[in-house]
């Protein structure tokens, strides 16, 4: 039993290990791509990683920050009963880089005070919290998208 317990113990150290090391490598990536991606409120290297990534993965798609949402997954969809005008996340996009927005808005949920203060108010509102949560991010793709097409940005800004 102790010999099996001492084989466990440096297999969890050897893998922890691994993990930072691939941490430190992936914060590297990001700060050498997108730097200003990691001072955002929630946004850590692995999230970072994964949005970059899809975007890289689809530039074709990436016309508009409404572009990069509908890639994430966040975009509103019209969805009537009849009775009632509502609107929902789609469900297609990159399943990883939707997890990745909802990693980001928990993250804020429970450290911004920004956020937390739009919860309070969209609670009173009547809102749900599953609503809200879509809400923020929807939020949240537009603010990195601006994070990581900034040449997007740029050409509006100087257009106008």
């Amino acid at each position: 039993a102790v010999f099996t317990m001492r084989l466990l113990a440096r297999r969890v150290q050897h893998l922890s290990d691994e993990v930072k090391e691939l941490t430190r490598r992936t914060t590297r990536a990001v700060r050498a791509c997108r730097p200003q991606m990691l001072d955002l409120v929630g946004v850590g290297p692995d999230s970072a990683a994964v949005l970059l990534i899809a975007a890289g993965d689809n530039p074709e798609r990436l016309v508009d920050e409404a572009s990069f949402a509908a890639l994430c997954g966040v975009s509103p969809v019209e969805q009537s009963s009849g009775k009632t005008q509502r609107r929902r996340l789609n469900r297609g996009g990159h399943r990883q880089a939707n997890a990745a927005l909802y990693r980001i808005v928990q993250t804020r949920i429970r450290w911004d005070e920004r956020t937390q203060e739009y919860l309070r108010r969209r609670t009173a509102e009547g809102m749900s919290k599953r609503e809200i949560i879509r809400c923020l991010k929807r939020y949240v793709a537009r603010e990195l998208y601006r994070h990581i097409q900034p040449r997007a940005t740029n050409q509006v800004a100087s257009a106008a």
